[in-house]
Order: C-alpha cells, then structure tokens, then sequence
C-alpha cells in the first residue's frame, strides 16, 4: 500500500467518523419541530431514494429467495432503529446516545453466542464483560431516572436490532455483494417511509410551521449523508483497507457526538468519559485478532 493509499484510507476514515458521529446532532435538530416518527421515516425515505436508481440496477443481483430476508434485515438494520434513535433523542443528550451506540459490537457477539451457534474465546467473553460493566456503570451515574431511562432503553433497544441483524447477513446472506443489500433494502424500506411521511403531513407542517424547514432538512441531510452516503463509504472503506480497519471508526464516533453535544451546550462528566473508556476497551477486546 503506497502512502497515497493510506491517507485516503484515513481520509475515509475520519469523513465517517465526522459524518456517523454528527447523526446524533442533526437528530436533535430535527426533533426541535418533528417527533420521532416523522424524522425516522424521512431519514429512510431520503436515503431510500438516493440509492433507488442503483438498487433497480442491483436488484437482478439478489435472488428471490433471498428476499424476505433482506426485508428483516432492512427492517432490524435501518428501519426500526432510525426510529427508536430519534424518539430517544427527545430526553436523553445526543452525546450519550453516542455512547450508546459504540455497545452495538458487543451486541454482535452476545447475538450470536446465545441464538447463532458462535463460538467465542475468552478475549471476546471478557470484552463483552468488561463492555456491559462500562454499560451498568454509565446507567448509575448520568443520572437516568424511571422516565428518561426508558428512553436510553430505545437506544439499546436499537443497538440490538444492529447485533442481530449482522448476525442475519452473515448468516443467511453472506455471498450477496454487499453494496447490492444496502441499496436494495433501503430502497424498499423507503416504501413504508413514504406511507407514514404522508400519514403524519410532515411536508404541510411547512404551511403553518416556519421552524419545521430546519428540522425537515436535518432529517433529510441525516438520511441523504448519514445513511446513504455514508453506507457507500463505508463499503468502499472495507474493499479498501479491509473490514478490521473499517470496523475501528466505532471507537471515533462517540468522540465526535461528545464534541457536538459539548458545543451545543450538553453536559458531560469524568464519569462518563471512563464509562466510555471502559465501553470501548470491551470492543477492542471483542474485535481484537
């Protein structure tokens, strides 16, 4: 690999890391006039649309039978989560669902150890150990009362959905090209999108509601860059640099939704930057060779 290479590869690297990272961000942005339903469905139904024009070219690419399972796993791997990500975002910082969100790795492993016959050594038990400990430790001391830690449980909730959904893909669809599954799912998670876009009249909000501009635009900006732009890039990244270097911009994330939350005036406290730490060690432990 020439250095050319590699400064492109880090490059990629951080342009994901600032583009996932900020999701959090723009999610609490659009919540300011939308609720979470409605900044769910356009952040599918964006991205949706973007990738529609590769996925009716990909789509000869994924057999049949292989359909519905690309439904569930868009469904567990965009759909659902999009949504329970920005219902939380009403009542906990964007910071922390950052934080919550780098528990997504361990849920891999916990997924298939207990329902995909996956055989773990005693690195990946202790990491994953060592990452639910970070987990505990980080409920006890932000702060999380009856009301607002159901709300940290939607993000948990949706970082599950992550585990088992890769469990999914490596499973049942492991030898489909990957860029094919991104475009084809989200094109057909667009469909339900669109129907509760319509539902809920986000567009009319603009006839009365001069502030809902922004926060449709940051919902669609989330979907357009955080969802579809940054699946490509991703992609390329992996065929690029391989999936072990791609995989590490799960440690870069949470430091740049803890540099948005901290610039938009959210709290954050020693203690949850070694409940991060600890957190991140179980990844590493989990993901190390």
């Amino acid at each position: 690999m020439t250095p050319r290479d590699k400064w492109i590869n880090w490059g990629l690297f951080i342009l994901l890391a600032l583009i996932w990272g900020s999701s959090f961000i723009l999610m609490k942005v659009g919540r300011t006039h939308l609720n979470g339903l409605q900044i769910g469905s356009l952040r599918i139904l964006s991205a949706g649309v973007v990738f529609l024009p590769f996925a009716l070219f990909q789509a000869r690419r994924i057999p049949r039978a292989r359909i519905p399972l690309l439904l569930l796993s868009g469904l567990l791997g965009n759909l659902f989560p999009a949504f329970l990500f920005a219902a939380a975002i009403d009542r906990i910082d964007s910071s922390l669902e950052g934080i919550l969100n780098s528990l997504t790795p361990l849920f891999v492993i916990v997924v298939g150890l207990l329902f995909f016959g996956m055989k773990l050594g005693r690195r990946q038990v202790a990491g994953v150990l060592i990452g639910f400990i970070g987990l505990v430790l980080l409920s006890l001391y932000s702060g999380f009362n009856a009301s607002n830690f159901g709300y940290a449980a939607l993000v948990l909730l949706a970082t599950l959905m992550y585990g088992i959904n890769v469990n999914i893909v490596n499973r049942y669809l492991r030898g489909l090209d990957p860029i094919a599954m991104a475009t084809v799912s989200l094109s057909l998670m667009a469909i339900p999108a669109a129907i509760v876009v319509g539902q809920q009249e986000v567009f009319s909000m603009l006839r009365y509601d001069e502030g809902a501009l922004l926060s449709i635009g940051a919902s669609v900006l989330l979907g357009i860059v955080g969802s579809a732009i940054a699946t490509a890039l991703f992609y390329l990244l992996i065929k690029r640099a391989g999936a072990l270097f791609a995989s590490l911009v799960t440690y870069a994330i949470p430091i740049v939704a803890i540099g948005w939350g901290l610039l938009d005036g959210e709290g954050f406290t020693l203690v949850q930057g070694g409940c991060l730490a600890v957190i991140l060690a179980g990844v590493y432990l989990v993901n190390k060779k």
